[in-house]
């Protein structure tokens, strides 16, 4: 399992994240205080507060080349 923060603040980039997430296998949440969702579901990124950095778990240990292509929306 590995957390990273990352930031989607507009709607094209919850688009574009969600294209990405969708196309892997293992499960991966985003949670913002005690909110969790899966973040593969477009609804349920858009019903949290986008304007705060985000906390995404993904359940996978193997997901270097995932996390590269979500680098853009990783927050350094």
């Amino acid at each position: 399992m590995k957390q990273v923060k990352i930031n989607i603040g507009t709607i094209n980039d919850v688009k574009e994240f969600i294209n990405i997430v969708n196309k892997e296998t293992f499960e991966a949440d985003i949670a913002v205080g005690k909110y969790v969702v899966d973040a593969k579901s477009i609804m349920g990124i858009f019903s949290l507060d986008l304007s705060k950095p985000l906390n995404l778990t993904i359940h996978s240990d193997d997901c270097d080349e995932f996390l590269d292509e979500i680098s853009k929306f990783i927050v350094k």
